[in-house]
């Protein structure tokens, strides 16, 4: 697979990673089997998926030991990526930056996850009530005890801007300028997807332009992009798509559309290959820096979206998704 670098360190990683928070939170819990995903990260560090892009919050914590158990066995396989920064209650998630929360989180997530460094740690949110400086100190520190190589962080900020028109980012950017401050950005994860472009207007050209590492989340629109879901089919109640506005039935069907278009673009490269494929081609398409982050908890996907590193699009193929029509709904 085609590596790419993040970061001034050069780290060097496959085009194509893996996310792998559906296999224990958020998606369709009655369809997440242990083995199955165990198989799965197999699958993907076997063809070059070796980016692992995983929280402690996911599960919370079930994530970081199901990986574990594949890292116990295949470390040097893997580039981990992992988050701190948020706490999940029974019905809520707060945010803690606390320097000392960091340095134990650090720990237990080393822990969980059996290795004895974190390749990429990544601030998740930042803290209201803490000075984002004081947190990301706390995260430079371990990278100098050896217990992190690089330092990322998620973006915060857009989906509250697309109600009001203003910058959509704004607040990921201001973060980002202190943050450099203190210790060096090596990655920055945000949404990046046909469906939802809006990184390409001011954060990604700010990572291009320092050579930092842009790691796009949801590249496949949390599944529509692949043309395998039905309108009106419904999901069970702990998938977060079943309260998405953008996954009702009605506009699950009015934006059908953007997957006709991408299955278009996909027959003229080949039978075999997919929308889903066309999507995440589309998305690495976007500059030299970026990685695209597809989740999954299956193997068989897993093999198809690491197969969209090596899909080119042509220009004529750019040019179509580019007037394909935008999504309808609102992602809030």
């Amino acid at each position: 697979m085609e590596r790419r670098t993040i970061g001034a360190g050069g780290l060097a990683v496959g085009a194509v990673g893996l996310g792998c928070m559906p296999m224990s939170w958020a998606y369709s819990g009655s369809r997440q089997r242990g083995d199955e995903s165990l198989r799965t990260v197999h699958r993907a560090l076997d063809l070059g998926s070796d980016l692992l892009d995983t929280a402690d919050m996911y599960g919370p914590f079930t994530n970081e030991l199901l990986l574990g158990r594949v890292l116990k066995e295949r470390r040097r396989d893997a580039f981990v990526s992992t988050k701190v920064g948020l706490l999940v209650g029974e019905q809520h998630i707060v945010a803690n930056g606390r320097p000392g929360y960091v340095r134990r989180a650090c720990d237990a997530s080393l822990r969980r996850l059996q290795t004895d460094v974190i390749d990429l740690y990544q601030l998740h949110r930042a803290d209201p009530e803490v000075p984002v400086e004081e947190t990301w100190g706390a995260m430079a520190d371990l990278v100098r005890a050896g217990k992190v190589r690089a330092l990322g962080l998620c973006a915060v900020g857009a989906r509250g801007g697309r109600r009001t028109g203003a910058g959509l980012y704004d607040a990921t950017l201001r973060q980002l300028q202190r943050v450099q401050q203190v210790f060096p950005v090596s990655a920055v994860q945000a949404e990046l997807s046909v469906w939802s472009p809006e990184a390409l207007r001011a954060l990604l050209p700010w990572c291009e332009a320092r050579g930092v590492g842009f790691l796009a989340a949801m590249p496949l629109g949390n599944g529509f992009l692949t043309g395998t879901l039905t309108p009106g089919e419904g999901f069970e109640p702990d998938d977060v798509r079943a309260r998405h506005p953008r996954f009702t039935a009605e506009m699950m069907a009015a934006n059908q559309p953007i997957v006709v278009g991408l299955r278009r673009i996909a027959r003229r490269h080949g039978e075999e290959v997919t929308p889903a494929q066309v999507a995440l081609a589309w998305v690495l398409a976007q500059g030299r820096h970026v990685i695209a982050l597809p989740g999954t908890k299956r193997e068989r996907w897993a093999a198809q979206n690491a197969a969209a590193a090596g899909l080119r699009l042509t220009a004529e193929d750019l040019t179509e998704v580019s007037r394909l029509p935008a999504a309808q709904g609102s992602w809030d």
